[in-house]
Order: structure tokens, then C-alpha cells, then sequence
């Protein structure tokens, strides 16, 4: 039977057990003799050698009562609660080519990061209509540019996992700016890696070529074979050129169609290496296809063991210590009163 407390620190008055013994075997008052050696030379009664157990009784009393404020209690074993899911690390790419207006048709005010951002909540919350998200699954999540960056850990509180999704932003400065594939994937692996649990992908997004960074992507890639993380590819808008938002001379906003380039064979690679898959998105709604695809995956048990019910045992400390003070009482008063 496994004993837990409620309320542990509530065990340190426990520490005013032996004051009240101290407190008890003090007497009251006294009768003064001229001398105690004829006394101390008379033989000591079962009484007087029975004299401690009252005070040791009220110490015992508070003892009971400390434990019973702690909260003594054992888990109902058939409450445990098992989650069936799985481990996912999410890396986002938010370099300065995810300002591309490509995603969604004729509709040129949402970048591609937006789209991505939406989608990756209606995957993890559901939207009602394709389905109610990954409430059992750990999901975490990773983004990076030209350096990667742990925005938040594994975790079952998806609301915060989303709220801190709708926070990534583009790339601003030329600083800042690239795309860390690399990086981004083995920072995922690493998450993935650390957590204990048999089943664990990591989605990597991105719309570009690795170009800056320390860790090479097939190096990544080869990180997640090894602690047998698989890694699903998207590969995010048109491969060509794509319009993105410009200022004509007058200061006005205008799109301008800017080269971009998706690395697909070096997703494919990493897919294949770690027995992923390869998507392509070219708009919302391919996107939002390869989620659900992801989302068919198979479940398997990760550890998140909990317990509903309990049976408080701190009835029985209570009765111990007001038993215990009664019989401290009436034994104080009957045969071992002391005297005057």
C-alpha cells in the first residue's frame, strides 16, 4: 500500500511532541521537606515508576494530531488514469521568406506563417469539424530562423502551447534572418529525446533551404534514427517564385514576386532516414489534408499516471490522540495522582 500526505509540512509540528511531555511531567507545585535522604532511600512503588506514561501519552496525543493534519491517505489503485497518446515536437520555420502571400487564394493580406500558425491549432485544439485535436498527446514546440529557439516544452496544457504558437514572428532583421533546418530538427529531437516514451515524431515546417546554422539536416536527421524519432517533412508553398509585400515609390504596399526555392529532396531524405513521411502544402487547405493525414498516427501509452480518489486514513490519528488524552486524564486523576 503506497502512503502519501495531503499536506506534508504540517508533519514538522510533530516537533511539539516532546515539549508537551516536557510541559506535562512539570509539577504544579511542591512541599517543601528539610531533607530527602530518609525518602531517597525508600523503595520506589509501581506507581511512582508508572509516573512518565501521562505525559508520554499527551506527547503521543500531539504526535497523532500532527500526522492527522498532514493528510495520511492511499491511492485507490483502480483510479489510475492512463493517457493514450503520443510525444510531438513541432518545429516552425518563421524565416523572412514565411512573409510569402501564397497559402491562401486570392487573398494576398495573410502570409504563409499565418496559415501555418492556424492550422497547427485546429491540428493540437480541433476546430469541431474535422475532428477534436490531440487532447491525450504531449505536444511541444520549436521555431527557428537563423538560429532555433525551445518555445515550449512537452506538455498537456495545449491552450499555452497555442498561445505561445500565435506569438512566433517573422524573422525582422537581416541579423536574425535564415533558415536553421538543422538546428530546428535536432532541438526537436533533443525535447523528444529526454522525455521517457515509446512513440515520438517531430513535424518539421519550413519553406526553404538550410543556409546557416551549426547542425547540417541529414546530421539531425540521422539524431532522431537513432533514438527512433520519426520526422515528418512539409514542405510549405509554391517552389519558384511567390508574391511577397513591397513598397512601390509612392510608399504604397504592393506585391512583388520574389524567387524562392524549397529544398524537397533533403526533406525527403530526412523523412525516409527516420521512417517519416514527405509532404507538400502548396496551399491552406493541402496543409490542413497533411495534418489530418499526421493525425491518424498510431497511439501508443505514454506515462502520465494520476489518481482521482483517495481513502484519508486521517480519522484514525484523531481518534488515537483524543484517546489518548482521556487516558492521560483519568489516570491522573485515579491512580497515578500526584500529590499535593
Amino acid at each position: 500500500m503506497h502512503w502519501e500526505f495531503r499536506d506534508p509540512w504540517f508533519l514538522l509540528t510533530v516537533l511539539l511532541g516532546p515539549l508537551a511531555y516536557v510541559l506535562a511531567r512539570r509539577v504544579s507545585s511542591c512541599i517543601q521537606f528539610s531533607s530527602l535522604a530518609i525518602a531517597d532511600q525508600a523503595p520506589r512503588s509501581w506507581r511512582a515508576r508508572l509516573i512518565f506514561l501521562p505525559p508520554l501519552m499527551y506527547a503521543s496525543a500531539v504526535v497523532m494530531l500532527a500526522i492527522a493534519l498532514a493528510g495520511p491517505r492511499t491511492p485507490d489503485e483502480q483510479t489510475k488514469v492512463y493517457r493514450e497518446g503520443i510525444m510531438i515536437m513541432m518545429a516552425v520555420d518563421r524565416s523572412g521568406s514565411m512573409e510569402a502571400r501564397d497559402l491562401v487564394k486570392n487573398d494576398m493580406t495573410v502570409n504563409r506563417l499565418e496559415v501555418v500558425k492556424e492550422v497547427f491549432e485546429h491540428f493540437v485544439l480541433g476546430d469541431g469539424a474535422s475532428g477534436n485535436g490531440r487532447p491525450d498527446d504531449m505536444v511541444g514546440l520549436v521555431s527557428f530562423a537563423a538560429y532555433a529557439d525551445s518555445l515550449c516544452p512537452l506538455t498537456l496544457d495545449h491552450g499555452n502551447l497555442v498561445s505561445m504558437c500565435q506569438e512566433i514572428e517573422i524573422a525582422a532583421t537581416r541579423e536574425e534572418d535564415g533558415t536553421a533546418i538543422g538546428d530546428g530538427l535536432a532541438l526537436a529531437v533533443e525535447r523528444l529525446r529526454r522525455r521517457p516514451g515509446e512513440s515520438k515524431i517531430a513535424i518539421l515546417l519550413t519553406d526553404g533551404v538550410n543556409n546557416a546554422g551549426q547542425i547540417q539536416p541529414l546530421q539531425a536527421a540521422q539524431l532522431a534514427a537513432e533514438h527512433n524519432i520519426r520526422v515528418y517533412c512539409v514542405g510549405t508553398g509554391t517552389n519558384g517564385t511567390a508574391p511577397f509585400p513591397g513598397r512601390d515609390l509612392l510608399g504604397r504596399t504592393v506585391m512583388q514576386p520574389i524567387r524562392v526555392e524549397i529544398d524537397e529532396e533533403t526533406l525527403r531524405e530526412i523523412a525516409e532516414k527516420t521512417g517519416g513521411k514527405y509532404f507538400r502544402a502548396t496551399d491552406k487547405n493541402t496543409l490542413a489534408q497533411i495534418y489530418a493525414e499526421i493525425d491518424q498516427i498510431e497511439r501508443t501509452q505514454i506515462v502520465d499516471v494520476r489518481f482521482l480518489n483517495y481513502t484519508e486514513h486521517y480519522a484514525a490519528f484523531v481518534a488515537t490522540a483524543l484517546s489518548l488524552v482521556a487516558m492521560a486524564a483519568i489516570t491522573n486523576r485515579s491512580f497515578l495522582r500526584q500529590l499535593p
